[in-house]
């Protein structure tokens, strides 16, 4: 009985002790919600090892600072730890993993706020008994964690997920803006809700901080449907795209079965005569049609189901052919394996700026023509993109082009950025090479991705 009465004075009395030692088993708790909200949130990826690791290290290292250094600064040195932990744990971007301390924290401070001034009228108590003595810092804290517990079930229920990835660069400016503004607002408020929590009536502290909130979780939520808009827009554009190339490979087969047999009696004669030079001449004329229908039905969704890439390549191909350009399509792999190893974002930058220096270049040729191929290596652990394409300048340096500003042509339109900007992502990721070679009739870019 002594016992029990002795662990319930430590646990109703002022006990710094027994606060930091249920503070090291509260964070525990705490780092595990918050990364089942924010990898929930943003659909973050990890093994259950990396996962264990992320709670570990985060827990250890929140403890650490809280006892180590006084506020703010334990704080702030927190918040550093545990975005480099989130970076390179679960590999994301910077955006997220920001977003990923803050819209917990942001969650934790505002729960906090409310169930403090709660217990502080239900219970009749002073704020600092709330902090000092552990039953009731206890409660503050296990009361917290399950509303949080129970935001995170409700984002998983409902599928509530956050893509920031297919954002174009106008719109993730806006984002990080609208992101950062909200946060610094969101903090002010609670500021001035703490600075005046002894005066502030619980109705207009729970008003002010409710009508914040909305208006922030509803600019983000305005933020991602125009993004859901650009992206519908993007697969219409892709639908006229494909029914053009539908079209076209419709009349190409009409065309060619309406032909089948004069090409037949064509082959005929010239077998019948033994003209083998003339039978040469017909079949590479005839291929060139056949290559044409080859091409579009490499156009199909089957395989180009990423609609940045389909859209860039069927519009590249149109303006090419417009030209006067043969292009040979060649594509061995289904495009959204690209899309799995590299930001899809990145990738069509690349094969942009690739394909419009290989027409630009074809169309100063005699012979205008571009090979453009996709292929899979697995022995290698690579996807293959080259484009091939005749050229001019035989005396065209292979490492200069990557340098900024320098460009081999003579219009000054041309700012010579587009190959250093190429170089710029390369540097960036390091499953990505680029190996630039020619020979006297091709011009070759091979564009590799590691996975």
């Amino acid at each position: 009985m002594e016992i029990f009465q002795t662990i319930w004075t430590a646990l109703t009395t002022p006990n710094e002790l027994l606060i930091n030692i249920t503070g090291l088993f509260l964070c525990f708790i705490e780092v595990f919600i918050n990364m089942l909200l924010f990898t929930t949130i943003f659909d973050l990826r990890a093994s259950t090892k990396e996962k264990l690791f992320y709670i570990l290290t985060s827990s250890i290292c929140a403890f650490i600072t809280r006892i180590a250094f006084p506020d703010p600064y334990g704080t702030f040195i927190n918040i550093i730890l545990t975005f480099i932990l989130i970076k390179f744990i679960f590999k994301t971007t910077i955006l997220k993993s920001i977003l990923s301390i803050f819209i917990p924290l942001c969650f934790n401070i505002i729960l906090e706020l409310f169930l403090l001034k709660f217990y502080q009228k239900i219970l009749h108590i002073p704020y600092d008994y709330v902090m000092t003595i552990p039953i009731y810092r206890l409660l503050l804290a296990s009361s917290i964690y399950l509303c949080v517990f129970i935001i995170y079930r409700l984002i998983k229920y409902f599928k509530f997920n956050v893509n920031l990835d297919f954002m174009n660069p106008k719109s993730r400016k806006l984002f990080i803006f609208s992101s950062t503004f909200g946060i610094i607002t969101l903090g002010l408020q609670v500021y001035l809700i703490s600075f005046y929590s002894d005066t502030m009536p619980v109705i207009i502290t729970f008003i002010s901080i409710l009508s914040l909130l909305a208006y922030f979780f509803l600019s983000i939520y305005s933020l991602l449907n125009t993004r859901k808009l650009e992206i519908t827009a993007m697969e219409l554009e892709k639908e006229q795209l494909f029914n053009k190339t539908l079209s076209n490979l419709h009349d190409s087969v009409r065309g060619f079965k309406h032909d089948f047999n004069n090409i037949v009696q064509s082959i005929g004669g010239y077998v019948e005569r033994g003209d083998l030079i003339g039978l040469k001449v017909y079949y590479s004329q005839l291929l060139g049609d056949c290559q044409r229908i080859n091409n579009l039905a490499s156009f199909s969704p089957s395989v180009m189901t990423n609609p940045p890439i389909y859209n860039l390549l069927t519009s590249k191909y149109y303006e090419a052919e417009e030209m006067g350009i043969h292009i040979d399509l060649g594509i061995f792999i289904n495009v959204s394996e690209i899309e799995e190893n590299m930001k899809i974002y990145e990738f069509t930058r690349i094969l942009g700026i690739l394909l419009d220096n290989a027409i630009e270049a074809a169309n100063e040729c005699k012979e205008k023509k571009v090979i453009v191929s996709f292929k899979k290596e697995p022995y290698k652990n690579r996807l293959v993109m080259k484009i091939e394409n005749t050229y001019l300048n035989k005396d065209i340096d292979t490492e200069r082009i990557f340098e900024k500003n320098y460009s081999t042509k003579s219009s000054k339109t041309n700012s010579g950025l587009g190959l250093w900007e190429v170089r710029q992502i390369l540097k960036r990721n390091n499953n990505l090479n680029l190996f630039t070679t020619k020979n006297d009739e091709f011009f070759i870019q091979q564009f590799e991705i590691y996975y």
